[in-house]
């Protein structure tokens, strides 16, 4: 595989069109390894030599969207200084635009500092990056701005607000493309909201000890990736469309007049 020097900057995998560009900010790394996963679930390693104020980067001629990927840190393991590089552990990309599958309860998924890094490697375990294509048909798309004394906020779940609407087509149900159908807008705009605030819609994992009892979290207050709409609210697939169909969500309640909010909780992370 052909690599690249690539830019520090944006952070993330960034697709031109031509290739894509990685970039991964670590400031204790001795060495990253960007690990690619092929559909067949096969794993190529590509060693980033080039760093830059503490980014790690390259670029990959031919890798566009929909490419799965994940990286591995090497480096010092000293809990108590917070550091807890282990490459035996497959990493999300922090600035993923989209992530593919969730964690499951499997012990590789845990460290235990007094024993030192846990052997075991996660790769079979966890959810991984996704390549995302950056371009998106906005044409003369316009965030309405309506100002916040003439704001009537409607506060949603994404999932809950149509999970059981009889008008919104079944498959849709539950999901972003669900929530732009014409029934639910015309329920908004008839109530006389203004702005829709989406309860936490970035990616989030299902914690273990829910999993164990055959639960789920409903409320998504467990964040794992800020900068990727969470994939089960995506009806068309989760490599790259959901942020398609998140755009177009946007893209549908803007021409309806609605703002649109997003509740981001820091302090509940994964």
């Amino acid at each position: 595989m052909r690599t690249w020097t690539g830019a520090p900057f944006p952070l993330g995998a960034t697709s031109d069109g031509e290739g894509t560009n990685f970039a991964l900010f670590s400031e204790v790394a001795e060495h990253v390894e960007l690990v690619l996963v092929g559909d067949d679930d096969t794993h190529r390693s590509v060693p980033l030599s080039e760093v830059d104020g503490f980014v790690w980067h390259c670029y990959l001629p031919g890798i566009g969207p929909g490419q799965r990927y994940a990286y591995r840190v090497h480096g010092p393991w000293n809990p108590a200084a917070g550091h807890r590089c282990n490459p035996a552990k497959l990493l999300l990309d922090p600035y993923a635009r989209a992530v593919e599958g969730q964690m499951d309860n499997d012990p590789s998924l845990y460290e235990h500092a007094a024993q030192g890094p846990e052997p075991a490697d996660s790769a079979s375990h966890t959810p991984l990056s996704v390549v995302t294509d950056p371009y998106f048909a906005w044409e003369d798309d316009r965030p309405p701005r309506r100002p916040y004394a003439e704001t009537v906020v409607y506060e949603a779940h994404v999932r809950g607000l149509t999970r059981t609407h009889p008008d919104v087509p079944a498959e849709l149900r539950g999901t972003y493309a669900g929530l732009a159908t014409e029934p639910v807008i015309d329920h908004l705009t008839s109530l006389g909201v203004t702005a829709v605030e989406l309860m936490p819609m970035h990616q989030y994992i299902q914690d273990g000890f829910l999993r164990d009892r055959g639960l789920s979290n409903y409320w998504g207050y467990t964040s794992i990736g800020f900068f990727a709409p969470h994939n089960a609210y995506a009806a068309h697939g989760s490599r790259g469309e959901q942020v398609t169909e998140f755009k177009s969500m946007v893209k549908a309640l803007h021409k309806a007049g609605l703002e649109v909010i997003l509740d981001v909780v820091y302090n509940h992370t994964a």
